[in-house]
């Protein structure tokens, strides 16, 4: 049993959240600021008294955004060095993109490279303490966010397989700062905290002095605010999972006539949850209301919404989460069919095509008559819209209408490989095979499957 009383409050919760996952590997995210000097140095000392038995790794993670990030990491190793603790060093490349905000880019390449310093399973710890707890609810409140970016940052949470701690959450800054100097602790500064000029910097050195100075204990309540929040956001968790298992029709589609059944509030609450569970950038309330007004539309209508780098695109009574597509129209590629097997990379992670002279994936290959000598054997992603006799009708029709009525959504039609002889069209791939090239037992032919 850990003597608690013989602790530090910093020490205290930190042996308290550790020993919830006593055998886990221990990652330190370690910046050498202040707030991760304090953990490091703290986590270390806990480990050599025997207080915690976690095996410890640390991580620091080099943004490239700044002059000093090269003494910053050179600093890092040599306070690993010191402590006898294995240091392993990530580069990433941050570039500023549109609707994303460069702090939250750094972020999410700083989390990336933690989840990848373990294979195994692990706990990920950082050093953010109340008063980035409250900063990050005050952010969140300029943004206008819902409770999901009021809840702030959770002390305990999934990061891919990974758990991710935060447990100095209930420390304020002064408290760690206080530690650092009473036990003679070295940090280094980020220039770029003193930028006003950022919103997170503004809030902390106009901000909340202003608010500290009128209520001493602004950051306990906002800190309780924010845990509020994160109870509701909770409730409304479960609401739509319960709501999408309703309304799925498949891992990424919904179905609109249930979707629609919904009040506003729920279905906003479930197109978020279902976008969350995808990894997506959520929408916006504007964006959400666009969608609820393109499923109200004529069901021949195939309405499209962008959310981020996705799209909900509307079909029939589907609503379709998508990436952004290339245009693969221009695409095409010559075949030898000398071989037995070749094996075709289709663009825009369409998939592989093999095409072989054995039936060797069995019901799933498209059986189809061989070549003539000199024909050109092409796969291709347009078309003229030529009419064509496929395999299961009794009366030709265009193309474009072929696909239709094989309920091929109006995207996927633009994705559609076709396997030309020449310029005849002789194949949609995974779809129907023309008439005149359906082989017959004693003809040579090859088998395609995608």
């Amino acid at each position: 049993m850990v003597n608690k009383s013989v602790m530090n409050n910093i020490e205290s919760v930190l042996v308290s959240a550790i020993n919830k996952q006593p055998l886990l590997p221990l990652v330190i995210a370690y910046s050498g600021g202040v707030d991760s000097q304090v953990l490091l140095h703290t986590l270390a000392k806990l480990s050599k008294k025997k207080l915690i038995n976690n095996p410890i790794s640390v991580c620091h993670v080099n943004h490239g955004l700044s002059d000093n990030a090269q003494a910053w990491q050179e600093f890092s190793r040599q306070q690993c060095q010191q402590l006898n603790l294995p240091l392993v060093i990530c580069s990433v490349n941050v570039k500023a993109q549109k609707q994303q905000s460069l702090e939250a880019l750094a972020r999410d390449a700083r989390y990336q490279s933690l989840q990848q310093v373990n294979t195994d399973q692990s706990i990920i710890i950082t050093g953010h303490h109340s008063d980035d707890q409250s900063e990050t609810f005050l952010l969140a409140l300029k943004r206008g966010a819902g409770l999901k970016g009021l809840s702030a940052m959770s002390s305990e949470a999934h990061l891919g397989k990974h758990f991710l701690l935060r447990p100095l959450l209930t420390i304020s800054r002064e408290n760690i700062e206080s530690y650092a100097k009473k036990n003679q602790l070295t940090w280094v500064e980020d220039e770029s905290n003193n930028d006003t000029r950022f919103d997170r910097n503004f809030i902390r050195k106009q901000i909340m002095p202003l608010l500290r100075d009128r209520w001493p204990s602004i950051n306990n309540t906002i800190n309780r605010s924010a845990a509020h929040c994160l109870e509701g956001q909770a409730l409304l968790d479960e609401l739509a999972e319960q709501d999408l298992a309703k309304v799925s029709l498949t891992e990424k589609s919904l179905q609109v006539s249930l979707l629609i059944t919904l009040s506003k509030a729920r279905f906003s609450n479930v197109i978020r949850y279902f976008l969350s569970q995808h990894n997506c950038l959520m929408p916006s309330t504007e964006q959400l209301a666009q969608v609820w007004q393109q499923l109200l539309v004529n069901i021949d209508k195939n309405p499209e919404v962008k959310v981020g780098d996705h799209f909900l695109r509307r079909f029939k009574d589907s609503l379709q989460l998508t990436t952004i597509f290339l245009d693969v129209s221009g695409w095409q590629q010559v075949i030898d069919l000398s071989a037995e097997a070749t094996n075709i990379v289709l663009p825009d992670n369409l998939g592989q095509l093999f095409i072989s002279l054995s039936n060797s994936k069995e019901s799933t290959s498209q059986r189809v008559k061989a070549a003539e000598v000199g024909q050109v054997v092409s796969i291709r992603f347009c078309h003229n819209n030529p009419t064509c006799l496929p395999d299961y009708r009794q009366h030709s029709r265009p193309v474009k209408k072929v696909l239709q009525e094989l309920g091929i959504a109006p995207w996927q039609r633009k994705r559609t490989a076709f396997l030309y002889y020449d310029d005849h069209l002789v194949a949609a791939i995974g779809h129907f095979v023309c008439q005149p090239y359906i082989a017959k037992n004693d003809e040579s032919c090859i088998f395609l499957s995608i």
